[in-house]
């Protein structure tokens, strides 16, 4: 078991996934013998050779459509999308094509497919760079959304939507790729698809958050601890399909909410959170719900630190519902 970066898990996955599967392949923008921007893909094409980790020309479109005539076809495609804001252009390949093959085909087909992105802001890549767009892809029954925090749940919870027989949109935390290590175990396992994680226990407060919102969420904690404040932590992890179940029981525990994530507020995934407990455990709660998030504006550059919810903003919703 090794300590490792989540972007050398990301790198792990893959590689594990390749050597079990030969039907599993990926490609995309510089993903080839440069082994991507952030060089999620490093090695893969000298290893497996260009016929199954290669370049594509610059067409998000025309990737995503090419991974689903693969995966219809017997393969089990590993599609990147350089940057999540990059991906509109191949919104209507997967939600018009990809998540409703199954059911418009009534089960004859699916799309074993990965697409994987980096997403949000910590980079200062200002506002074609940093976006948040998991809510678009949320609101798509037939795809799943999965967003892991830690270098365990990267490479177990990729290795697992590559074996899943529906499209999946992995989003990578790109903030995290080098900033978080962890341990990581050297051979192939896999992490379930509707999970959440939980990852402090407490009894005042309980705070959702996924993605690079999660060592926030816990610097947070541990000042919110300093003032008697015990928090519970949960990292949401697979945003669809939502363990909703284990929502309700968290909130149900402390009867005091907080959701946190880097996306824009309004229509935010958090707003889902919300209603999720508000119909079904109101009568649990102790005191109204909060959301800490992203601003209703584009991603500013040179005022990311203020845009990004940082353990201030979190401490100070902590606080403010603890009070109550």
């Amino acid at each position: 078991m090794a300590n490792i970066t989540l972007l050398k898990a990301v790198n792990e996955g893959l590689r594990g996934a390749m050597q079990n599967d030969p039907s599993v392949l990926c490609f995309g923008e510089d993903v080839g013998p440069k082994g991507g921007v952030f060089l999620a893909t490093e090695n893969l094409t000298s290893e497996f050779g260009e016929g199954r980790c290669f370049d594509t020309p610059l067409s998000e479109d025309g990737i995503i459509g090419t991974a689903i005539g693969m995966a219809m076809n017997g393969l089990r495609p590993v599609a990147e999308i350089q940057f999540q804001d990059f991906i509109f252009p191949a919104f209507d390949q997967i939600v018009s094509e990809a998540a409703k093959m199954r059911y418009r085909s009534g089960g004859q087909y699916t799309v074993p497919m990965v697409i994987r992105t980096p997403y949000g802001g910590g980079i200062r890549g200002g506002l074609y760079h940093s976006q948040s767009g998991e809510a678009y892809f949320c609101h798509t029954p037939g795809l799943k959304v999965v967003i892991p925090s830690t270098p365990y749940d990267a490479k177990g919870l990729l290795i697992a939507a590559i074996q899943d027989p529906d499209p999946v949109l992995f989003m990578e935390p790109k903030a995290l790729y080098r900033s978080v290590k962890g341990e990581v175990p050297d051979e192939n396992y896999t992490v379930d698809l509707s999970t959440l994680r939980s990852v402090k226990e407490g009894d005042d407060v309980t705070v959702f958050c996924y993605g690079a919102m999660v060592p926030v969420v816990e610097k947070a904690a541990a000042l919110a601890q300093e003032k008697g404040i015990s928090t519970n932590i949960v990292d949401l992890r697979t945003l669809l399909p939502l363990d909703e179940e284990g929502v309700l029981e968290h909130a149900k525990r402390t009867g005091r909410v907080v959701i946190v994530h880097e996306a824009p507020r309004f229509c935010g995934y958090g707003s889902e959170v919300s209603a999720l407990i508000a119909e079904n455990v109101i009568e649990y709660m102790e005191a109204p719900i909060k959301r800490v998030t992203g601003f209703d504006t584009p991603f500013p550059n040179t005022l990311e630190h203020h845009y990004l919810p940082d353990e201030r903003r979190v401490l100070d919703a902590i606080e403010q519902t603890a009070a109550y």
